[in-house]
């Protein structure tokens, strides 16, 4: 019905370990700029998102209107799109980006829109007699977010950011697409030379893996950190 066919299953098709870690190194190359573009798209997307999350908490309407029409664009929109808008459609009007940075650019401006309504919620989660004290003891709108709102809204805000960023360490291999030599296309590279695809996306899907349980170790260990100070 859905023209599929199944020949007798052989596990060495599915999987071959010795070529696996033959081609393991060349895979392993792609890792650098796999960490590399989601680091720098996550600090990115914090640094906007936290500018976002003020402005779509502000009750001046020429603040919160384009915030929230930023964030409800971005998280409407899909990501691979928008990387191919970023890399291939802005030499069109005179703008050339080279692939890392335009991956970092579009997982950035992208994730921005996550991470502004998970510090937005953070941010309001903290008791209103916060602010209140903060005034009456003259701290200005700065120096209360610096000192009292901020360090209490960040344990709050640390376990949905930490699954924001893995989220974008495993999509960062949309940026195969864009030519980024990131895990993906490493794998990729080595499928063409072995014409053994399952054998090296299935090494890939084990290298991002091995990413994600190394970052959700420190995601422990920040939860830790913070909650000390509960």
């Amino acid at each position: 019905m859905f023209g599929i066919e199944i020949d007798e299953f052989e596990p060495g098709k599915m999987f071959n370990l010795e070529r696996s870690i033959e081609n393991l190194p060349l895979i392993l190359e792609g890792v650098p700029y796999t960490v590399l573009v989601a680091l720098a798209g996550m600090i990115l997307g914090l640094v906007l998102g936290f500018f976002l999350a003020l402005a779509r908490s502000s009750t001046m309407l020429w603040l919160q209107l384009p915030a929230r029409f930023y964030i409800s664009f971005m998280r409407g929109t899909p990501i691979l799109v928008y990387l191919f808008v970023i890399y291939f459609g802005f030499p069109a009007v005179g703008i050339e980006i080279n692939a890392v940075a335009a991956a970092v650019l579009g997982f950035g401006t992208n994730s921005a829109a996550y991470v502004a309504e998970i510090i937005r919620s953070s941010l309001s989660s903290v008791d209103e007699g916060q602010w209140e004290s903060s005034q009456a003891l003259g701290f200005s709108y700065w120096k209360t977010l610096q000192r009292i709102i901020v360090p209490q809204a960040t344990r709050i805000a640390i376990p949905p950011l930490a699954n924001v960023f893995l989220d974008l360490l495993k999509a960062t291999s949309l940026a195969a697409m864009i030519t980024v030599p990131e895990i993906l296309n490493k794998a990729q590279m080595a499928a063409g030379r072995t014409v053994d695809s399952m054998t090296m996306y299935i090494t890939a899907a084990l290298v991002y893996w091995g990413l994600t349980l190394i970052f959700s170790l420190f995601q422990n260990y920040l939860e830790k950190r913070y909650n000390r100070y509960i």
